[in-house]
């Protein structure tokens, strides 16, 4: 996203150059001209028509018209024959010339602040030059950017100085003592004397001291870890000479919803292991290596799993890191389960943001990964209720386990709870709200906790009822369709199941009928890629770390699904490896320091890459020979044609077994009728007629394309449009 010092994988400057002439054409009246000596009209003349060239501005910390905080880092370009005594910079009017100096690389650079709200006009002019004119779009510090309304109501911590969770930034130090594993607390005025050494990945060696910047933005944390030297200046034109340009943004798990700011996830420990005592080092490896960490409450997926908020705290958080701490060479994503989930679908739908991907135990997004909870959700309702069943029925784990895809139950158990947390019951409790003012039977008007409510500006609201649309469907979906086709399912349970099972209404309450979804929100989902597409995806490498999952929520399947979108997007999945290991959901507990140091490798050999090729091309031939697909087991890396199903064994969700492919991207299907003969097995009359009222309007057909589907496009706005609108 932040570009600077030409280097091939900085995102280009997004500039807006207005190029005037420098004099106006000459409108003397043709006797004042006669009465100008020839020489003189010539030299006015030459003047005029031939300045020394154009100035240039830029802002490198963000989008000009992605602006927040008041404060921006610019750039303003004099052409060599330009005198740069003359030039002259104005912002809204404001001279601002003095804030340009030319810094240490001998770029003319400043940090510009007190920018007013909304839009404003940066302005250079010089002698004998092109004036450049660079318009200037300022967001409130609390945001939105470009998330549209925001959540209320929210509850802000108590250093909040206003109701947008506004609050100074605070700054804390720790060290690494020698012969550590954990950070200690620094005090600057009284030096520890057991400071470990680090070297950078650039020979820098300091002492192992780091600072942590905690503040708010978007409402919410975020936070900021750099390794440090007290007492000495950092500048953003000037970092201090361990920092080696490089970020690595870190992710918490979940996908869930509050109404007020949360924490933002560890900057030194990875989210995988950070709760349960695990000693997984890869942001320390990282701060040891020259990278900042960052990571914040909003992309915390089990605070907030909306796409939209979690890509604009990233991009307030990212201008607010390049104005204070310098340009960026790259930034690397890493994240388990919800991580995952946040960094693909992020990087899909706000291209720019990422520059490579760690996903691990991970999923390609949060509404498509939707589809299999919902399903286990409305199966639950059936399979674990005797009563629901009809006459003679009877239900054992093996037929159970082939309508769910999974041999462990478990897994539904788990993963319904986690469509509870986020995607189901409006009525649940979550931070910020209180029993009396959310939502039930008797308060419709009250406060939602379901993910649909925070996507509200995505998908629009419901006519009728006024509620947030939803992008979930099983009309015509053949629950245990594969276990009827391989004998694992009597054909009188698969169509018992199929003519009660139902569905759920848009407030999680069980109904005869199958759920319908809502429209706009199906084809918005695809279009804001929250049904991740991978159209974009094709921009970043991408190493996958995955463990093998009994029935703990994280299905192996899922990095599959990612590979399945790839290929069907760009007819090639050559920028994603998946490594796969012994480690239950994670592949390895050192997966992902090793991940983001071969990431580190394959990013820097795409960034010395100068000659000819789209980036795409270059994430591809770029991937070092030995980062591909790897299957590890007590030490030893094969690579087998058929992947790694001994040792991580890959099941399927509900809608799979009833004939999805893997890419799973149809959250509605389209219909065909209903073929007695196209069965493999002979259902009695009563049988048939239990289906013929399970389907009335037809069966699944998987070989057409989702129903709603088109393709995302990047950078939406949802600042006065429901289903958004393209920034230019």
């Amino acid at each position: 996203m932040h570009g600077g010092h030409g280097r091939p994988l900085r995102r280009a400057l997004i500039t807006t150059v207005l190029t005037v002439g420098a004099l106006a054409g000459a409108s003397t009246s043709a006797v004042a001209a006669a009465a100008t000596p020839a020489h003189r009209l010539a030299s006015k003349h030459h003047r005029r028509a031939r300045p020394l060239g154009t100035l240039r501005l830029a802002v490198l910390s963000s989008r000009p018209d992605l602006v927040s905080a008041g404060d921006t880092l610019a750039q303003v370009s004099v052409p060599p024959h330009v005198n740069a005594a003359t030039l002259r910079v104005t912002l809204g009017g404001r001279d601002v010339t003095s804030a340009f100096a030319v810094r240490p690389d001998g770029r003319r650079l400043a940090l510009l602040d007190g920018l007013p709200p909304g839009r404003s006009r940066l302005v250079a002019h010089a002698r004998r030059a092109r004036t450049a004119v660079l318009a200037i779009t300022n967001h409130p510090a609390g945001g939105p950017l470009f998330a549209g309304p925001q959540l209320h109501p929210w509850t802000c911590p108590p250093s909040a100085v206003d109701a947008q969770c506004d609050a100074p930034a605070r700054f804390a130090f720790a060290y690494m003592p020698k012969n550590g594993h954990d950070f200690m607390p620094y005090d600057p005025a009284h030096p520890a004397g057991d400071v470990a050494t680090t070297r950078t990945d650039q020979g820098v060696s300091v002492p192992f001291i780091i600072r942590s910047e905690t503040g708010y933005l978007d409402r919410d944390q975020y936070r900021i870890t750099t390794l440090y030297r007290p007492g000495r200046p950092w500048e953003p034109w000037a970092p201090q000479d361990q920092f080696n340009h490089k970020l690595v943004i870190t992710h918490g798990q979940g996908c869930s919803l509050d109404y007020g700011a949360g924490v933002a996830p560890s900057t030194t420990l990875d989210s995988a292991f950070a709760d349960k005592g695990l000693l997984a080092r890869s942001p320390t490896v990282a701060l040891g290596r020259g990278f900042a960490v960052l990571s914040t409450a909003l992309d915390n997926a089990g605070h907030d799993c909306h796409l939209v908020t979690q890509a604009e705290s990233l991009e307030m958080a990212k201008e607010h890191f390049v104005e204070r701490y310098g340009e960026l060479r790259y930034t690397i994503g890493m994240g388990c389960s919800g991580g995952s989930m946040a960094l693909q679908q992020v990087a899909n739908a706000y291209p720019g943001i990422y520059d490579g991907l760690v996903p691990q135990c991970s999923f390609p997004d949060a509404w498509s990964s939707a589809t299999q909870l919902f399903d286990l959700h409305v199966l639950r309702a059936y399979l674990e209720h005797p009563d629901r069943w009809g006459p003679g029925i009877l239900w054992d784990p093996i037929s159970i386990a082939a309508v769910d895809g999974h041999p462990a139950h478990q897994s539904a158990i788990l993963l319904d709870a986690l469509y509870e947390t986020g995607f189901g019951s409006p009525a649940r409790a979550c931070f910020g709200t209180t029993a009396a003012d959310r939502w039930s039977p008797s308060n419709p008007g009250g406060i939602r906790c379901s993910l649909a409510d925070a996507a509200v500006n995505v998908f629009g609201r419901r006519p009728g009822d006024g509620y947030a649309g939803r992008p979930l469907d099983n009309v015509g979906v053949q629950y245990g369709l594969g276990g009827l086709y391989d004998g694992t399912l009597p054909p009188a349970l698969f169509a018992d199941l199929n003519e009660r099972v139902g569905g759920v209404d848009v407030n999680d309450m069980h109904t005869a009928a199958r759920t319908v979804a809502d429209e706009p929100a199906l084809g918005n989902a695809y279009r804001s890629g929250l049904i991740n597409d991978a159209r974009r995806l094709d921009r970043v490498p991408i190493i996958d770390l995955r463990g093998s999952d009994e029935g703990l929520l994280h299905d192996v399947f899922r990095s599959f699904a990612l590979r399945a979108r790839l290929d069907l997007a760009h007819g090639t999945h050559a920028n994603q490896v998946i490594w796969q290991g012994p480690a239950p959901s994670i592949g390895g507990f050192d997966f992902s320091t090793r991940g983001l140091l071969a990431m580190d490798r394959w990013l820097t050999a795409i960034e010395a890459d100068h000659a000819s090729g789209t980036l795409p091309q270059k994430v591809i031939r770029d991937r070092p020979a030995d980062v591909k697909d790897t299957c590890e087991a007590a030490g030893s890396l094969e690579t087998p044609s058929g992947g790694c199903p001994l040792l991580v064994r890959a099941y399927k969700s509900p809608r799979i077994v009833a004939g999805d492919s893997v890419a799973t991207l149809t959250n509605k299907c389209a219909l065909k009728p209903l073929d007695r003969p196209a069965y493999p097995v002979r259902f009695t009359d009563a049988e048939w007629a239990k289906l013929q009222r399970a389907f009335p309007t037809g069966v699944c057909d998987f070989s057409r394309p989702p129903v709603g589907l088109t393709p995302s496009l990047p950078w939406l706005d949802y600042t006065s449009a429901i289903g958004g609108m393209p920034l230019p």
